[in-house]
């Protein structure tokens, strides 16, 4: 079973990986025009659908095409989940299978049900033996009609009302949550600490996952979360950096926590990684507690969005409460920032290790001898 499920993680894991390009490319085309727009006093795009102002009309097309990027989410997941289980022949079915659960609004449940059908199909359909007359037609024929017909089947047929009412019941929760003051806060600390957790691995991703598929539904409030989350904890290490003195790092952590300065700007958690190995069990818990207190302040102090959010530094400008967005980074990091070196010491390097362990530690018994 534990194989199993880690085989299911991988599926999904390869379909998130290429849906990121989408949903980031998407957001930032639908962002930039709209800020274009609210810079010239214009916040609704909307009204220039038909040509008339040149500029803001050209502004609104470019604008839609960024919907339409967000709009394809689930096509791209399922798509390549069943790619990733069936190789190419489950392609075609996976895709046609992401878009049907955008029409039937069956969400990202649907899509990954329609992913792995069409998947499993499409893997089942290698054991197929025929002749050598016939063997064209397997990939042409066969396969194309096993695996869309499966997806019709299951997806289109018996889970098209339960899955959608699911997906509703899950997306009118998620609004009613962040609506509420103190739920909304909760909200904030579990995405928060997961994006704390394994920085880029499968918990921060399906946190950063659970924020951006909401995009469709057109709730931007958890993608605001673990994008404070994300820059936070990198920006933190930045940060140690120039609060404690230069010899409580290592040549190599310094440089690190300076080039933190830029991945935690563009929220690249990854940053972290290096300072995290140090001492894992430790800082685990410091990353955590940090990304859920800095997705919990902004939170708190009214983190709004009514345009989907950009990620990172440049998250800021698409932020309805600026400040809250800002305060909420600042106080994630400077948490970490001030708790991290306490706990761990990032001066010893290397070779410090090595040089250590080569003169002090190896005792060599020869009495046997």
């Amino acid at each position: 079973m534990k194989k199993l499920l880690a085989e299911w993680k991988g599926f999904l894991m390869s379909g998130i990986s290429y849906m990121i390009p989408t949903v980031i490319g998407g957001a930032m085309i639908v962002g930039i025009p709209q800020l274009i727009g609210m810079m010239f006093g214009v916040n609704d795009l909307s009204k220039y659908k038909s040509a008339g102002n040149v500029f803001f009309h050209m502004l609104y097309q470019i604008n839609q095409v960024g919907w339409i990027g967000i709009g394809l989410v689930n096509l791209v997941i399922a798509g390549y989940v069943a790619y990733a289980i069936g190789d190419k022949p489950a392609l075609g079915a996976g895709f046609i299978g992401g878009q049907l659960a955008t029409t039937l609004q069956a969400g990202f449940l649907g899509a990954l049900v329609a992913g792995f059908v069409a998947g499993y199909v499409a893997r089942w359909c290698r054991k197929i033996k025929v002749g050598d007359a016939w063997k064209s037609a397997i990939p042409l024929l066969v396969v194309p009609l096993l695996t869309t017909g499966a997806v019709a089947l299951v997806l289109g047929v018996v889970l098209a009302t339960p899955l959608s009412a699911l997906n509703l019941g899950l997306v009118a929760w998620v609004k009613g949550m962040i609506a509420n003051h103190t739920n909304g806060a909760i909200v904030a600390i579990v995405l928060g600490a997961m994006i704390g957790t394994d920085l880029g691995g499968p918990i921060n991703k399906a946190a950063w996952m659970v924020g951006n598929i909401l995009f469709i539904e057109g709730i931007y409030g958890p993608a605001l979360m673990t994008n404070v989350a994300i820059c936070c904890i990198p920006l933190g290490y930045a940060l140690a950096t120039f609060i404690y003195p230069r010899k409580r790092f290592s040549d190599e952590m310094f440089m690190a926590g300076r080039n933190n300065l830029i991945m935690g700007s563009f929220g690249i958690t990854e940053g972290a990684i290096p300072f995290t190995l140090v001492s894992p069990l430790k800082l685990l818990f410091v990353n955590v507690i940090g990304g859920a207190l800095g997705s919990l302040t902004g939170e708190v102090l009214g983190m709004t969005s009514h345009i989907p959010p950009l990620g990172g530094l440049p998250g800021i400008i698409t932020a309805d409460n600026k400040l809250a967005y800002i305060a909420g980074i600042l106080v994630g990091a400077l948490f970490i920032a001030v708790v991290a070196p306490l706990v761990v010491d990032f001066s010893v390097t290397s070779d410090d290790e090595e040089e250590d362990v080569d003169t002090d530690d190896i005792k060599l018994d020869i009495s046997g001898i």
